[in-house]
């Protein structure tokens, strides 16, 4: 069964992510409290006005293979994506509605590795997780989800 494994967030660009229990949705801005609802992101200029920013995604099994694969042992949190889900294929999921915890999602378009990313952690992310580092998705209903709420296409 697809479900959102782990949540965090950053309440500015530098700030290490925080891992949460449960966050507030506000459709069409983002994860109250995190940099880029509050427009602080590294890449938030960028994306001012665009749904790309609203929320991103990784798979939990994408980041498990990769520290296989490379030695590495690098948690969750260190890939800086909002959701870590568990049993879903997010590459499937760009201009699909999908539902977390019963709230509505669309799926804007992959989220590549990047140089920062790169920098924070190793310069295998690059080549190694292209097409691999989640999704960005545009938030439709605002609410609230939780750590083990189930996700569905």
């Amino acid at each position: 069964m697809s479900k959102v494994l782990e949540i965090y967030i950053a309440k500015t660009a530098k700030d290490p992510m925080q891992k949460m229990d449960s966050v507030e949705l506000e459709a069409g801005q983002g994860i109250v409290g995190d940099r880029y609802h509050s427009e602080t992101g590294t890449f938030s200029q960028k994306l001012a006005g665009l749904p790309d920013k609203e929320l991103t995604l990784i798979e939990s099994e994408k980041i498990d293979e990769f520290n296989r694969e490379y030695g590495f042992n690098f948690n969750y949190g260190d890939f800086r994506r909002n959701i870590v889900t568990k049993g879903i294929a997010l590459n499937d999921l760009p201009g699909k509605t999908f539902n977390l915890g019963g709230i509505r999602f669309r799926g804007v378009r992959l989220c590549e590795p990047c140089a920062y990313l790169a920098n924070l952690l190793a310069p295998e992310v690059m080549s190694a997780l292209v097409h691999k580092t989640g999704l960005r998705a545009q938030i439709l209903d605002s609410g609230i989800i939780q750590a083990g709420d189930h996700l569905a296409i």
